[in-house]
């Protein structure tokens, strides 16, 4: 349980430094960013590998692009179910995907 509120808080703060880097992308506080944190994450549990095998053919002629656009919908999908956060299109939703990934992956190797 430690671990997972421990990845929520490093996705919270990933969410939190891409909304004020990026500036087609906000977030109304941290509360908020903690929910999209929370969002994103439920959504890459249990909605993505579903999508990821559906779309496997796509991604595969793609080597593995396609995947970028998968999360970008994702980001665009939290956009409309979040209060408070906000992305200004779909490239703005692809950027934000891949600087929240990156953040992510930085941020768990030094664990």
């Amino acid at each position: 349980m430690k671990k997972i509120i421990f990845h929520w808080v490093i996705s919270t703060l990933a969410v939190m430094v891409a909304a004020y880097v990026l500036p087609g992308a906000s977030v109304d506080g941290i509360l908020v960013a903690f929910v999209v944190a929370v969002v994103l994450g439920i959504i890459n549990t249990f909605i993505k590998p579903v999508v990821s095998i559906l779309t496997l053919p796509i991604s595969a002629l793609t080597l593995g692009i396609f995947s970028l656009v998968i999360n970008a919908l994702f980001v665009m999908l939290v956009d409309r179910f979040v209060e408070g956060f906000h992305v200004a299109g779909f490239w703005w939703a692809l950027i934000f995907s891949v600087f929240v990934s990156l953040i992510n992956f930085v941020l768990h190797n030094k664990e």
